[in-house]
C-alpha cells in the first residue's frame, strides 16, 4: 500500500481502442475493440468489476472468477469474539481498512443506482450487486452495536514489514474499533452512506430482508457518527481523516434522505451547507455531498440551492479552460497535482462529471458558467469520457492502466497476491522473508493477472515505469475501481458501443 496521502487530478484525451489480453500481455485472439473511435467499454466495465473478486477477504464462494485467490483471513475478530471475516483488501496489502471499504462500497452502489441501464445492458449488473454486498455483508457485521464499529483488521505497519500472499497471512489481526468513548465520525458517517446507498441497491428485492438491514444500520451508523462527535485517526498513518467528519455526515444525510425522505435528514443538509473542496476521495466528500444535493435542488428543493454553487465551482476547477482551472496539465493532456496515486481523483473526479452532465441534461438546467467559459451538459460529459478513455489506452505511452485490459498494461503490479505464484500452483508457504527477496524484487510480470486492476496511473510527464517497488504508480486499490464503474458505465451509455465483453476465463484460467 502507497502511503495514503493524495492529492486531486483529473485528466482529458482522445478516445482510445481495447483489446482482449493474455496472460502474458500480449493481445488476445480475436478484436474485441467496440468502434474504431472508442474502447471496448463493455469489457472495460465487466473487468473493473470483476477486480473486486480478487480482493476479496474470507471465505470464497463457490462461484469465484479470479481462480488464483484462495480463502484467507478466516479467523478475522476472534480475538474479541466477533466474526470480521469477508470484506476487502484495500490495495495491495493484506489489512481490511473499513473507511476506504465503506467509500468503495458507496461509490459501487451510487454507480449501480445512477446507471442501471447501462450496467444492465452489459450484463454486469448481477456481479456489481455481488460486489456490493461483499462489501456491505462485511460493514453489517463490523456494527455490534449502537455505538461500536469496528474500523480496521489487520496491523498496517506489521504487514508492510512482509511481503506475502493473504493465504498465507500470519502478521498480527489487530483490531480496532470506533466506540463512544473513542469516536470516530468519519468512519461512522462513511458507513452510514455505504448501506443507505446500498439499500437503494437492493429494496426492490423480492426478499426485504437485506434492505431492511442495510437500512437500520445506516441510520444507527448516522446517529453515532453525529451524537459522538470525534475525528477518526485510529488508521493513521495510511488512512487520516484530513478534512474533518462534516462532510461525511453531509454525505450521510445526503444520502439517508434520498432512501428515506426523511425531514431531518433533509434540516441536516439545509442547516450545513458550508464547506467545499475540488477534492473527492475516501477523505474528502465535500462534492460528493454537493451532488446528491444538487440534484434534490434542481428536483424542486430550492433550500438547496448553495450546494449547486458549490459544485459548479468544483466543475470549474476540473475543466480546462474555465478561468477557474486549478489543476495543472501534463504534457499527454492530463490534470496533475501530485507525483502520487494520481488516478484515484481521476476516477472520482470523472464519475462526478459524468452524474453532473446527466442531471443538467435531465432537469434542463444549461450550462454551468466559469469566470472565462460556460460548459453544456454534453461538453461536460464528453471531457469525463476523455479521462476514461485516457484510463484505457488513449495516452502518451499507448498503454492501459487497467490490468488485463488492451494489448499493453500494467505487467507488475504493487500488489502482494498478484505478485507471488497463487497458493495453487505453489501449495507450500511462502514467508514473509521470501516473499520479499524472491518475489518483490523480480523484473518478471506478475505471475497472477489481477484483471480489471486499476493502477496509480502516471508521472506528471505521463510515463510510467511499471515497476513493482513503485507503489505511488503501480498499486491498484479498490476506490480507484469503484468510482471507475460508474465512469465507465456513463461513457457506455454516451457511446452507445455495445461490444461483446471479452472471455475474461482467457485471463484468469491458467493462473
Amino acid at each position: 500500500m502507497a502511503v495514503k496521502v493524495w492529492v486531486l487530478m483529473a485528466l482529458m484525451m482522445c478516445a482510445g481502442v481495447g483489446l482482449g489480453a493474455r496472460p502474458d500481455g500480449g493481445a488476445a485472439a480475436g478484436d474485441d475493440r467496440g468502434s474504431l473511435s472508442s474502447p471496448n467499454y463493455n469489457d472495460a466495465l465487466a473487468k473493473a468489476i470483476m477486480f473486486f473478486e480478487g480482493q476479496r477477504s474470507g471465505r470464497l464462494p463457490a462461484n469465484q472468477r479470479v481462480k488464483w485467490r484462495g480463502d484467507s483471513a478466516l479467523n478475522d475478530g476472534q480475538a474479541e469474539n466477533v466474526n470480521l471475516t469477508g470484506g476487502y483488501y484495500d490495495a495491495g496489502d493484506n489489512v481490511k481498512f473499513g473507511f476506504p471499504m465503506a467509500f468503495s462500497v458507496t461509490l459501487l452502489s451510487w454507480s449501480a443506482v445512477e446507471y442501471r441501464n447501462e450496467v444492465t445492458a452489459a450484463g454486469q449488473l448481477s456481479y456489481l450487486r455481488s460486489a456490493i454486498q461483499w462489501g456491505a455483508d462485511f460493514l453489517l457485521r463490523a456494527h455490534t452495536s449502537p455505538t461500536t464499529l469496528y474500523t480496521q483488521v489487520g496491523d498496517g505497519n506489521a504487514d508492510h514489514q512482509c511481503w506475502e500472499r493473504p493465504e498465507d497471512m500470519d502478521t498480527p489481526r489487530t483490531l480496532y474499533k470506533i466506540t463512544k468513548n473513542s469516536p470516530g465520525s468519519e468512519a461512522a458517517g462513511e458507513a452510514a452512506a455505504a448501506l443507505a446507498a446500498a439499500y437503494l441497491v437492493f429494496r426492490d428485492d423480492r426478499d426485504k430482508t437485506f434492505a431492511t438491514q442495510l437500512l437500520a444500520a445506516s441510520r444507527s451508523l448516522f446517529d453515532f457518527a453525529n451524537n459522538y462527535r470525534g475525528s477518526f485517526q485510529s488508521s493513521c498513518p495510511f488512512y487520516c481523516s484530513y478534512s474533518g467528519f462534516q462532510d461525511e455526515l453531509l454525505w450521510a444525510s445526503a444520502w439517508l434522505y434520498r432512501a428515506t425522505r426523511d425531514r431531518k435528514y433533509l434540516d441536516f443538509l439545509q442547516n450545513n451547507q458550508d464547506g467545499s473542496s475540488i477534492m473527492f476521495s475516501w477523505d474528502n466528500k465535500y462534492p460528493g455531498a454537493q451532488m446528491l444535493a444538487t440534484q434534490e435542488y434542481l428536483a424542486g428543493r430550492t433550500e438547496l440551492q448553495g450546494y449547486k454553487r458549490g459544485l459548479d465551482s468544483f466543475v470549474c476547477a476540473m475543466m480546462p479552460n474555465s478561468g477557474n482551472t486549478q489543476i495543472r496539465t501534463t504534457p499527454g493532456g492530463l490534470l496533475f497535482t501530485s507525483d502520487s496515486v494520481n488516478m484515484q481523483y481521476t476516477a472520482t473526479a470523472t464519475l462526478l462529471l459524468s452524474i453532473y452532465s446527466k442531471t443538467l441534461r435531465s432537469s434542463g438546467s444549461g450550462a454551468v458558467q466559469c469566470s472565462g467559459a460556460s460548459f453544456s451538459p454534453s461538453q461536460i460529459s464528453s471531457f469525463a469520457a476523455s479521462q476514461v478513455d485516457y484510463i484505457l489506452g488513449n495516452n502518451p505511452m499507448g498503454m492501459s492502466y487497467m490490468v488485463g485490459f488492451s494489448s499493453k498494461f500494467p505487467q507488475r503490479i504493487h500488489h502482494r497476491g498478484s505478485s507471488i505464484p497463487s497458493i495453487k500452483a505453489l501449495p507450500r508457504k511462502v514467508t514473509c522473508n521470501e516473499g520479499f527477496s524472491s518475489w518483490f524484487p523480480t523484473s518478471d510480470p506478475n505471475p497472477n493477472v489481477h484483471v480489471g486492476a486499476i493502477v496509480g496511473g502516471p508521472d506528471g510527464n505521463d510515463q510510467f515505469p511499471d515497476n513493482r517497488g513503485d507503489s505511488t504508480h503501480s498499486e491498484p486499490a479498490t476506490y480507484i475501481n469503484a468510482a471507475f464503474v460508474g465512469a465507465c458505465a456513463a461513457a457506455l451509455g454516451q457511446n452507445q458501443v455495445q461490444g461483446h465483453v471479452d472471455d475474461i476465463s482467457s485471463v484468469t484460467s491458467s493462473n
